[in-house]
């Protein structure tokens, strides 16, 4: 049996725990297919101790987006995108949990994704790397909204880890409960209201702190490049969006979030994103 059939299969314990039936089809799928030793962490550590001691084996993830990205962010740190090649069966919760598989190509439901990691073939990708380190596959949101809304995955209403201040004060959440009823709502609504930020691609600034954005997204856009797109705020008339293609984007001004694929950010001040050019490998269909 060759080194390609050889699998370690790590199924995060969030998967477990949220779909089983699905996890035991995957596991029985690429049993048949494949020899296969299957590991079942029970927290981060010992999912990146799993995949580090993974030896000739293709390793497999079973289990969500967030999952994904702990895989690529462990080998990453390892040195190891360019020779380890990933697969992924997805198994979440929701169809919110398994976004970002589906949109690399990964089939929906634990047969079809199985018969990929067996059948399929290896697909170079790029990928985001900031100047922290952190990998993103898919994009960035400034503001940070997306699949889990404006502000998910933030711990605290006020967004420093700690309780909103109408928890801790009750007469002020009455007061803002008041305020939000009087206010007029704008026909678009924007998380946080339009930020200044200045945003520049490979060096050049596309917008600049003197011009309010409604929002920024940066994602890979193949050929080792990112595609940029800024909202700039609108006052009555629509303002087109501000596009480019870059290497590298950086992001500055007063404290923001974002979200860079499933996990909420911030405050920063000034962040930059860097393209590596076909970075890692994902097995997905022929």
């Amino acid at each position: 049996m060759s080194a390609r059939d050889q699998l370690l299969v790590v199924i995060d314990p969030v998967a477990r725990r949220t779909d089983g039936e699905s996890v035991r089809i995957a596991k029985d799928v690429l049993g048949a297919g494949a020899g296969v030793r299957v590991c079942l962490p029970e927290s981060p550590e010992e999912f990146t101790k799993a995949l580090v001691r993974r030896g000739a084996r293709r390793p497999v993830v079973v289990g969500d987006d967030t999952a994904l990205l702990r895989a690529v962010g462990v080998l990453h740190r390892e040195r190891a995108l360019a020779s380890a090649v990933l697969s992924v069966v997805p198994v979440g919760s929701a169809a919110s949990a398994v976004r970002l598989s589906r949109g690399l190509g990964v089939p929906a439901g634990a047969v079809a994704a199985a018969r990929a990691v067996l059948d399929g073939a290896p697909r170079r990708l790029d990928l985001l790397v900031d100047d922290r380190d952190g990998v993103v596959l898919g994009d960035v949101l400034i503001p940070p909204v997306g699949p889990a809304g404006a502000g998910g995955g933030v711990p605290g209403a006020d967004g420093h880890g700690e309780a909103g201040s109408g928890e801790r004060h009750p007469w002020l959440r009455t007061c803002q409960s008041l305020v939000r009823t009087l206010a007029v709502r704008p026909s678009r609504v924007v998380p946080g209201g339009p930020s200044r930020l200045r945003v520049e691609a490979d060096g050049v600034t596309l917008v600049d702190l003197d011009q309010p954005v409604e929002g920024v997204s940066v994602r890979p856009g193949g050929a080792g490049f990112a595609r940029v797109e800024v909202h700039p705020a609108s006052v009555g008339a629509e303002v087109a969006p501000v596009r480019a293609r870059a290497r590298s984007v950086t992001v500055s001004g007063p404290d923001f979030r974002y979200r860079a694929d499933a996990v909420v950010t911030g405050p920063v001040r000034s962040r930059t994103w860097h393209v590596r050019a076909q970075a890692w490998g994902l097995v997905l269909p022929r």
